[in-house]
């Protein structure tokens, strides 16, 4: 399901249609939607990167949810790079709505340095990342 369609539509601050997807800003968090097909990798990833950095800045910690509704591929060699890309991400998921989505989020969170970043339910990814992030917040605040 796209975020749009979803009972959290009325709560994205900003969107941003770019080339690569569509990326939906929300208090702490951004859902990226990445489009059909695209392969992934730091070359052609710096307008995702501008847009996070954009709306959180360098040092506002923040997480990611990819809400895989499209299939595509991502470097998974440029996970190092995609890290020093946006230190100030905190938490990250990937939400697969058929088995191949969730077999490439399986894939990938052999590569991640954090917990279980594959998810099949939206909202519980969701939930999760915004956990992590707001631990992280309020850990920064003491």
């Amino acid at each position: 399901m796209k975020i749009i369609e979803s009972d959290l539509s009325n709560h994205i601050l900003k969107s941003v249609e770019k080339e690569l997807a569509n990326i939906y800003f929300f208090t702490h968090i951004a859902i990226i939607e990445f489009n059909e097909g695209i392969h992934l990798d730091i070359n052609n990833s710096t307008e995702i990167f501008d847009e996070l950095k954009g709306y959180f800045g360098v040092s506002r910690p923040f997480g990611v949810v990819a809400n895989r509704i499209n299939s595509y591929s991502v470097k998974l060699l440029d996970t190092q790079l995609f890290r020093e890309q946006a230190k100030n991400l905190r938490a990250y998921a990937v939400v697969g709505h058929n088995a191949l989505g969730r077999m490439s989020a399986e894939i990938e969170n052999g590569f991640c340095i954090s917990d279980n970043i594959n998810y099949d339910n939206i909202y519980e990814a969701i939930d999760d990342v915004y956990s992590k992030v707001k631990k992280d917040i309020l850990f920064s605040l003491n």
